[in-house]
């Protein structure tokens, strides 16, 4: 299984960083805190490209995972980041289903399925 799920947007990197906030709250979860990655690394002298990282969390889901194992609460919450790459502007996330693989005995499998299916669905949608 790939470690994550990525798509190309012809959107510019500010609309595509606005789709996924849209898209986000669209789907029943929390934005948290929208991180601009290239400009904090700026500040210390560090230029890139840019790169955006949008947090979010759904407490129904966020409660289940962290009844199961507390720990998992170091994946959380869920970021999906907007990043552009040779001109190209692109949207990304962690596939979920991956965090069972570091919590074997959470069991937290369905539930991080429910998750992912949510993130591409955003994804899909902030990219279009």
């Amino acid at each position: 299984m790939k470690l994550d799920y990525t798509i190309a947007t012809e959107k510019s990197f500010d609309d595509a960083v606005e789709a996924v906030v849209q898209a986000t709250a669209a789907a029943g979860f929390r934005v948290q805190f929208v991180h601009d990655v290239a400009a904090t690394l700026a500040e210390k002298g560090f230029e890139r490209e840019r790169v955006t990282i949008v947090e979010m969390c759904n407490a129904k889901f966020a409660s289940q995972v962290l009844a199961a194992d507390v720990k998992v609460g170091l994946m959380l919450p869920c970021p999906i980041m907007v990043y552009a790459e040779e001109g190209r502007v692109f949207i990304s996330t962690m596939r979920p289903t991956l965090i069972g693989e570091f919590f074997p005995e959470a069991h937290i499998e369905d539930v991080a399925g429910q998750v992912e299916d949510i993130l591409v669905s955003v994804i899909d949608e902030a990219a279009s």
